[in-house]
């Protein structure tokens, strides 16, 4: 659930221009944190600004964003006593069939000996990777293959805790033009960090096996609303139009034009400044409940670029542009990564690839055929707030869109097919999550109360409840295409040799 996008260069400049003009009583108002205060001054100045353009600022802007800084020094913004709790935290168990997931692909791929790479986005603290290599170790022939491990980060406070987890406090480290290198503490295996995933080369005799864990859900998203086209308006040279003649009411009558419905645009939901709350004047008493939102979403009075094109990228989006008020999320960057993944495994146009090799498991909260509408949340000490208050300080997430994933795969790379999503309790039931809960369970020195433990965990990540994890949570695969002969584990498949 890491970003690795950018952060927008644009605004300190914004704000310089605003602070210059801003009335002395606007100045007043007091901002729940630096980026509120950053993000304002640049609305002010420059206008609404686009959805996905906030979600990119409060979580990787240079000013606090929420993982490159603002949650501060010695806060972790994972377990329980940060804001939310993710599915490796919760059990080893997750990230041990994670990692017999890929190791039953290596052998259904031939068990290639060399140029084998672990490709991780959004790693958070290292613990799924660890838990992954753990259990690869287990199996001495493909640990010996893999080449590099590569962790995708764009936090440098996160990069720190995941190195020494994963190689210790005290490892050496070296620099590339690729990125950071350690020595992991499971034997030869190296470490490598890297801000993006293009810093990472997409070579044609590599096997990689990717996985995205919560990744895909803290990508910024555009939202867009149908609405009847605006009227163009009419230009000063244009000669004014003359009276209509009055209609014979003996003359056959025609439809009148007006009773025709507009056409319908795409118009885009934008960030826009808040009205301010009584709690927010610097007079009013403090109040340790959740703040008030200091944005809030607008609709542009017309289109904008962004609801010109995207909109216009899917048959799934243009069959709704003329339902009134129809709403779609949108996230390029969700199709991008998809398409990097695919052209990785089974090559493009601008990668060749002689033999399609490697894998990609996507695991998220989302839709499953349906385009997503009014999901963007805020989550903080492990509640829904407002994802428009605190910004920086509150953790942003959107519902993540499983076919627009797929359609970017198999349009990206001819090589590759996709297979899912499929619900998380079903896939983790495949892989036998309950018989290795029980095996733990079972082992020497557990104790009943963490025999308990381990029970609970098992059960509240394959929970089917309304909102359970087991239902929310799927599980998307992108494998080298095969016309559908085989299909993975945990997807109804098995292992099978190649």
């Amino acid at each position: 659930m890491r970003p690795v996008v950018a952060p927008s260069a644009s605004l300190p400049r914004a704000a310089h221009l605003a602070r210059r003009r801003l009335p002395r009583r606007v100045e007043e108002r007091k901002w729940s944190t630096p980026l509120a205060k950053q993000l304002y001054e640049a609305i002010s100045t420059t206008g609404s600004v686009p959805l996905a353009s906030y979600m990119r600022m409060c979580l990787t802007g240079d000013l606090g964003g929420y993982y490159t800084g603002a949650v501060g020094q010695g806060r972790d913004q994972f377990g329980t006593k940060g804001d939310f709790v993710t599915s490796p935290e919760i059990s080893q168990i997750f990230g041990e069939l994670l990692g017999i997931w890929f190791i039953a692909e290596w052998i259904s791929q031939g068990r290639p000996s060399k140029g084998v790479q672990l490709i991780e986005v959004g790693p958070g603290r290292g613990t799924l990777m660890d838990d992954m290599l753990r259990t690869i170790q287990r199996f001495p022939a493909m640990a010996s293959s893999i080449e590099n491990v590569f962790m995708v980060e764009a936090s440098r406070e996160l990069r720190e805790t995941q190195k020494n987890l994963l190689c210790g406090p005290d490892a050496p480290s070296t620099e590339s033009n690729v990125g950071c290198h350690s020595p992991s503490k499971y034997g030869s295996i190296p470490i490598v960090w890297t801000e993006t995933i293009k810093s990472i080369p997409i070579e044609s005799d590599k096997t990689p096996f990717i996985v995205a864990h919560e990744f895909f859900d803290a990508l910024p998203i555009h939202a867009f609303q149908s609405a009847p086209a605006s009227s163009p308006k009419p230009s000063s040279s244009t000669p004014p139009t003359p009276p209509s003649p009055q209609p014979d009411s003996t003359a056959p009558q025609t439809p009148d034009e007006s009773s025709t419905p507009p056409p319908m645009e795409w118009r885009e939901m934008m960030v826009s400044i808040a009205p301010p709350s009584p709690s927010s004047s610097s007079h009013a008493p403090k109040s340790h409940d959740e703040p008030p939102p200091e944005f809030q979403l607008v609709l542009s009075s017309s289109t904008t670029r962004h609801s010109r094109y995207l909109p216009e990228s899917s048959p799934r989006y243009r069959r709704l542009k003329d339902t009134p008020g129809a709403l779609i999320e949108i996230c390029p960057d969700a199709s991008l990564y998809a398409a990097d993944f695919a052209a990785r495994i089974g090559g493009s146009p601008a990668h060749p690839k002689h033999q399609p090799r490697g894998a990609a498991l996507i695991l998220d909260y989302g839709t499953a055929d349906t385009v997503p509408v009014n999901s963007l949340r805020g989550i903080r000490q492990h509640r829904l707030v407002s994802p428009f208050s605190a910004p920086g300080l509150v953790d942003l997430s959107a519902d993540v869109d499983f076919h627009a994933i797929a359609e970017a795969a198999t349009l990206a790379s001819d090589g590759v097919e996709v297979h899912g999503p499929v619900a998380q309790a079903d896939f983790l039931e495949l892989m036998g999550i309950r018989e290795r809960a029980e095996a733990l369970a079972k082992a020497p020195g557990v104790t009943p109360e963490k025999a308990r433990d381990i029970e609970k965990a098992w059960k509240r990540l394959v929970d089917r409840g309304v909102n359970g994890m087991g239902k929310v949570y799927k599980v998307l695969a992108i494998l080298p295409e095969n016309d559908g002969r085989r299909r993975p584990v945990g997807f109804g498949g098995d292992v099978t040799e190649a």
